[in-house]
């Protein structure tokens, strides 16, 4: 487990984060084209199964990647289940299946670019050009086509996921490839397994130091609760979110402290 110390603190600016993500985000329309219409559903399995193989848990409720193995004898495998999401039409998948879709598609594609500039500190050393909340890195970039649309990451995040699902706990399912982000799953998602598996990340983020501290009456929050407190129902509610999620004696010092700070670490989450 890695220290406060390693991540860069941002104290009393929260609200500030959270309106220029908010106008940053709110630039380009929500792709309501690729709402979801239909009954079918898909599978996931062959990402299933490299999920399996490479995301390692480390025992104390975080996920790494073993990107080097992952690097030797798992890219063709990413590549052909990349190439078979590309070839789908996401609208006609019911509600949860295209929700597991897209989530499913932004963590196989993040993998993608990760293990094609492999080795590398951080995501945010790989800049593909654009702009963005994060500036650098490889968000804005049009990286993916889905039904004859070329797409960005921060396409799929914030012009379909976030306005077509409205669930705050998506945000426990995208993975940036970087500590202080929620976990990648050991699963790939499903319509069937998607409330759980989203609600079991919630829970391991939650009492992880990653992505809450309490010390002292004083909380320090990961960014990602600065960046989108909005889905969170605001700031104001960020500590009923915790606690639903928080373990009982993590419930009882939430409730005594007050939120002071916010905090990132943009490592690499690589064994």
């Amino acid at each position: 487990m890695r220290n406060l110390s390693r991540r860069t603190l941002l104290l009393g600016l929260g609200s500030a984060l959270a309106m220029h993500a908010t106008s940053l985000q709110a630039a380009e329309a929500p792709l309501t084209a690729f709402a979801p219409t239909g009954t079918v559903a898909l599978g996931h399995r062959r990402f299933d199964a490299l999920l399996q193989r490479y995301v390692k848990p480390d025992g104390a409720s975080y996920n790494r990647v073993d990107y080097r193995s992952f690097q030797q004898s798992g890219r063709s495998e990413l590549a052909a289940y990349l190439d078979g999401l590309s070839a789908q039409d996401p609208t006609r998948l019911s509600g949860d299946e295209a929700h597991a879709y897209w989530i499913n598609l932004y963590n196989a594609k993040t993998l993608d670019v990760v293990l094609k500039h492999y080795p590398v500190s951080s995501i945010r050393k790989i800049d593909l050009g654009g702009g963005g909340l994060f500036r650098g890195g490889p968000w804005s970039k049009k990286i993916v086509r889905v039904a004859g649309t070329d797409l960005s990451l921060d396409d799929i995040e914030h012009r379909i996921v976030r306005p077509l699902f409205s669930e705050p706990l998506s945000h426990y399912g995208l993975n940036c490839a970087s500590y202080s982000c929620p976990n990648l799953a050991t699963r790939a998602y499903t319509g069937e397994n998607l409330r759980e598996v989203l609600a079991q990340s919630a829970h391991d983020y939650v009492n992880h130091p990653r992505g809450i501290t309490v010390s002292a009456e004083t909380i320090t929050a990961s960014k990602v609760y600065s960046w989108y407190a909005e889905d969170f129902g605001g700031t104001a509610r960020l500590k009923t979110h915790w606690t639903a999620f928080a373990a009982p004696d993590l419930q009882a010092r939430i409730a005594d402290a007050e939120i002071r700070g916010y905090a990132y670490d943009w490592s690499l989450n690589d064994l």
